[in-house]
């Protein structure tokens, strides 16, 4: 199971092997699409998803196209149409399946994706093995964390498809809801001013928009010791919210009147009560858990109706420099947002529950070039009309998670687990 693979203990980005790291990272894949039916990983539940026998033969195309057939002069691919089925949006590397229509891909059947899971991770031991993997260790290290953000890919996907479903079915039991302390309320920090460092620096693993590190002006600010919550986003909710357009961003409305939202997705109401759709079905709304599945539109309207704003990513990054990086990630195995621990007075849920919305657009660093080649397309090229979210979510795996990580998304969507935490100018 998902929690047995990533027990606590080390993160993935430790210093064991690098063959070791690639290894837990495959297996991990397969573990999470364990708990499914081969007509669960088949099915497309919208355009934003895919199928996960797609991300499972995706990820390992990726494996194929930049190590392997890059790296080694003996390597047989295991199908030559797969680089047709499999590319994602790799312009250089030739057409590909049409996103919107993963879905239809019926053949390959399941044996056939995971016999090319196996295909290439005996070529990738092999070629450990017998080559010293410097000159490519990079390569590795972007495979690593591109499957480890189609882990969590998987499981939203997943999700969304279940939602679809009139059966509302489960992907893993629920496990027992801990005893609750007292709620505590809200608590504000404030930050000082000034000029900081931001972007990545040093040692460990980074995508290549997480720098070059320069400096940002940085005004003081406060911020919310924790997340939002559903109980907030109730209160936003009665009082009118989704009816208020003066709260909402000129697209935002339009938004909301298109796509008649009146709530967080997955939310539903059953007989007076609010429920919502999970990992573990249709579950009784948690008051005190983070909210999630909004759209920036929704939470800069929240933000708004809150007499607050979204933080900026550098107030965020230097923010999440006083807090530890822990927190209620895939390896917890909740599978789902949980409430703050007890106030410590340093920020909480920083990393973790939810993905948090930022006001700042996805745009490049001073001095950004993207790679050369077509991994030069990984990230360069969506970095517009998009908006940062920074932190992870609980299904984001253990290590792949930083606070220079620069997650983006269009402000529409909500089928991530995204959520907000508040902020405002210093007192």
């Amino acid at each position: 199971m998902v929690a047995a693979a990533l027990a606590p203990g080390r993160p993935l980005a430790d210093a064991r092997p690098l063959g070791a790291r690639l290894f837990e990272t495959r297996r991990l894949s397969l573990e999470i699409a364990a708990p499914l039916s081969a007509e669960d990983m088949t099915v497309q539940a919208m355009d934003d998803a895919s199928p996960t026998k797609w991300h499972l033969a995706h990820t390992s195309w990726f494996f194929e196209t930049f190590i392997l057939a890059a790296h080694d002069p003996r390597y047989t691919p295991f199908d030559e149409a797969f680089a047709y089925c499999f590319n994602s949006y790799y312009e250089r590397l030739g057409a590909r399946q049409p996103r919107p229509k993963r879905g239809l891909l019926t053949w390959p059947p399941l044996d056939r994706v995971l016999a090319y899971r196996d295909h290439v991770d005996r070529a990738l031991d092999k070629l450990l093995a017998e080559q010293d993997p410097t000159p490519w260790r990079r390569l590795i290290e972007v495979g690593i964390n591109h499957e480890q953000q189609h882990q969590e890919l998987m499981l939203t996907d997943i999700l969304a498809l279940f939602a679809a479903n009139p059966l509302r079915p489960a992907y893993r039991e629920a496990p027992p809801r801990a005893r609750r302390e007292a709620r505590e309320p809200m608590r504000w920090i404030d930050f000082p001013g000034g000029v900081f460092p931001v972007g990545h620096a040093g040692d460990g693993f980074a995508f290549d928009n997480e720098g070059p590190r320069h400096d940002a002006l940085i005004h003081p600010f406060r911020l919310a010791d924790r997340l939002v919550t559903n109980g907030e986003w109730l209160a936003f909710m009665a009082d009118g919210g989704y009816e208020t357009p003066t709260l909402w961003l000129s697209d935002g409305w339009t938004t909301v009147e298109r796509e008649n939202w009146r709530a967080p997705l997955y939310w539903e109401r059953r007989d007076g009560a609010w429920l919502q759709m999970s990992l573990h079905g249709l579950q009784p709304l948690d008051d005190d858990a983070p909210v999630a599945h909004v759209s920036y539109y929704e939470a800069d309207a929240f933000a708004r109706w809150a007499g607050k704003r979204l933080p900026t990513e550098f107030e965020w990054e230097v923010a999440a420099a006083t807090a530890p990086q822990e927190g209620n990630s895939l390896a917890t195995g909740a599978l789902r947002p949980l409430p703050a621990g007890p106030s410590n007075g340093a920020p909480r849920q920083m990393f973790g529950d939810v993905w948090e919305w930022t006001q700042s657009a996805y745009l490049p660093y001073p001095g950004y070039r993207p790679p050369k080649g077509a991994l030069g397309e990984y990230n360069g090229k969506f970095m517009v009309s998009q908006h940062v979210l920074r932190g992870g979510s609980c299904a984001t795996p253990r290590g792949h998670a930083r606070a220079t990580y620069r997650n983006f998304f269009y402000p529409h969507q909500r089928w991530q687990f995204l959520g907000l935490r508040l902020a405002s100018e210093a007192a």
